[in-house]
């Protein structure tokens, strides 16, 4: 068989450079980067070329060429005349974006130089090649703009269906079998937060604590005030996954996207909705008022509110609780002796402190879960530790760069060991104090005798553990009682009080 011989061109020995950026689906169709190599070769063989230079962008995305590296370094190597044309596949492997196609075509125009694309059979240096290659890097973008449209349905589709999106799991979740569970390592410290928010009322103060007891974000990172934000925000914590809730525009920036399009799929909880209503709800206040001020020194503040809704106050010099808005009144003295009273009605009966004591196994319970991730984040650091040294050992790391990895983790570590009695402390004591009803009626009597002789600060750490919300209106009084988080705490208060230790502050 005879070979064909080369076309006699009058730009023989024409010095042009190869473009390759196959997709995937190129790929999987058999044609690899070798391959549209390999073509561009024996074209340009057969036209006498000679080919000085390879652009591999092989991976890159169509959307965006121009930044690259590898861009840059073509457009270069034309602009100094090094190649004098560029041979690529077709021309959504240039670029699908029509801009770019025009932005080159300006650009090779400019230089001299010719564009060649094998499919499209286009030649840029003549007005028909000109006019066919706007038409076609026209249907480029439409066909782009179609995947992305095809993309983006399926998406919603997705998320309907409570599946993963592609991104990472919130906070105190994992995905699993494509489903959005628990992480029993992170969903301990994702609660701590709400209950630390709604302890303390501010958030700078939570992260500190957070990060104080050795808990770091997913990336390792401290905590801020702007992530413990964000996080108290997400309803996922109270069992509500939001997905397609957001986007990102071109400069990379997160973007709300209307609640018309928000997918809420129901998932495990964290916490309770009435914990999380209360952490969101202490946000928009914050966020509404001006900041919080000292904390209160009244045994009642921030717990008692007038029947109009408004949280009553003590102003200065004053003997009385008062409504800022219709001026509704009650003295100290008055509420504090029927708190003393509904306190003595509460531990009197048998059957409330049965459910009482029930709820406090229940703390245990989660105290002990939280000893055990607190534990297991130990050893995960540690773990992290050991693959940096060795790292370090086998000389894949510099001494510079095993300083830089190596610190961050041992600080951590240091504050979750030191974190870590406090919370074996805790257990230990919670397990140790288990009381029977007839102990716990036997110390509440002892506290009702005792009260007048507390401190308005003691006093105030009492009520703020076991009310929830007082209210007043006209005549009458509602106290609502609530769970107790240590009632252990309450009774071992007492028997400081009783002579055993001094109070304690």
């Amino acid at each position: 068989m005879k070979t064909p011989t080369p076309s006699l061109n009058p730009d023989a020995s024409k010095p042009v450079g190869i473009w390759i950026r196959v997709s995937t689906e190129d790929q999987a169709q058999g044609e690899s980067p070798q391959h549209h190599e390999q073509r561009a070769r024996e074209y340009a063989r057969f036209n006498g070329w000679t080919v000085t230079e390879v652009y591999d962008l092989a991976g890159v995305s169509g959307k965006t060429v121009m930044d690259q590296p590898e861009t840059k370094r073509m457009l270069a190597d034309m602009k100094r005349g090094h190649i004098t044309g560029l041979i690529f596949s077709k021309l959504a492997r240039l670029a699908r974006n029509t801009k770019e196609l025009l932005e080159f075509s300006d650009i090779f125009r400019a230089c001299n130089a010719d564009m060649i694309s094998l499919q499209e059979k286009i030649d840029t240096s003549t007005p028909a090649g000109r006019l066919f290659y706007t038409m076609i890097a026209a249907l480029s973008q439409w066909e782009r703009e179609e995947i992305a449209d095809r993309v983006k349905a399926s998406i919603k589709i997705r998320a309907k269906l409570g599946k993963s999106l592609g991104g990472a799991a919130p906070c105190g979740y994992t995905w699993k079998d494509n489903n959005l569970v628990v992480d029993r390592a992170e969903a301990p410290v994702r609660k701590l937060m709400y209950e630390l928010f709604a302890e303390h009322k501010r958030k700078k103060g939570v992260a500190r604590l957070l990060n104080k007891a050795g808990y770091r974000t997913r990336k390792g990172a401290r905590f801020t005030d702007t992530t413990v934000v964000r996080l108290i925000q997400d309803p996922t914590a109270k069992g509500v996954y939001r997905a397609n809730h957001t986007y990102r525009d071109g400069r990379g920036k997160l973007i709300p996207k209307p609640q018309s399009e928000w997918v809420l799929s129901p998932v495990e909880s964290i916490v309770s909705e009435d914990l999380w209503k209360q952490c969101n709800n202490l946000l928009q206040e914050r966020k509404d008022k001006r900041p919080l001020g000292p904390k209160p020194t009244h045994p009642f503040a921030g717990l008692l509110f007038c029947g109009c809704g408004q949280k009553m106050y003590v102003f200065s010099r004053s003997p009385k609780y008062v409504c800022p808005q219709c001026r509704n009144k009650i003295p100290i003295e008055d509420i504090e002796a029927i708190f003393r009273e509904e306190l003595k009605d509460f531990f009197v009966s048998k059957e409330k402190v049965l459910d009482h004591l029930s709820r406090a196994n229940e703390y245990l319970a989660e105290n002990k879960q939280r000893l055990t991730a607190h534990s297991r984040q130990i050893e995960k650091v540690r773990a992290e530790m050991r693959k940096v040294y060795q790292l370090y050992q086998t000389d894949q790391v510099s001494p510079e760069g095993f300083g830089k990895l190596y610190r961050p983790l041992e600080d951590q570590e240091r504050s979750l060991t030191t974190e870590l009695p406090k919370l074996q402390g805790e257990v230990d004591a919670l397990e140790m104090q288990q009381l029977s009803a007839d102990e716990v009626i036997a110390e509440a009597t002892n506290l009702h005798r005792l009260w007048p002789k507390l401190t308005d600060d003691e006093k105030h750490r009492i009520i703020e553990s076991i009310v929830e919300k007082i209210v007043v209106s006209g005549d009458e009084i509602d106290i609502t009682l609530c769970y107790m988080p240590s009632s252990e705490e309450l009774t071992k208060r007492q028997r400081n009080l009783s002579g055993s230790s001094p109070p304690q502050a």
